[in-house]
């Protein structure tokens, strides 16, 4: 499983904020799952980015800079 970055995503929480909890519960996931997500322990499903993305209002175009940047 490749590992990625999710410092922006993290940042972005914080800024509307969002817990992992809050946002788990907004899009109808467990607070685990959000936090194994979060910490490259499951990948998050297409459909958890889509319902994240419009809890957090990330533009389409930019749903790249918050859930595929890579570790180094």
């Amino acid at each position: 499983m490749q590992s990625y970055d999710y410092s922006k995503l993290l940042g972005l929480m914080r800024e509307r904020g969002f817990t992992q909890e809050k946002l788990a519960k907004t899009i109808g996931i467990s607070e685990c799952s959000m936090n194994f997500s979060l910490n490259n322990k499951r990948n998050f499903r297409q459909d958890e980015i889509s319902k994240i993305s419009g809890a957090l209002g990330i533009p389409v175009g930019k749903i790249e800079d918050y859930f595929f940047n890579h570790n180094l």
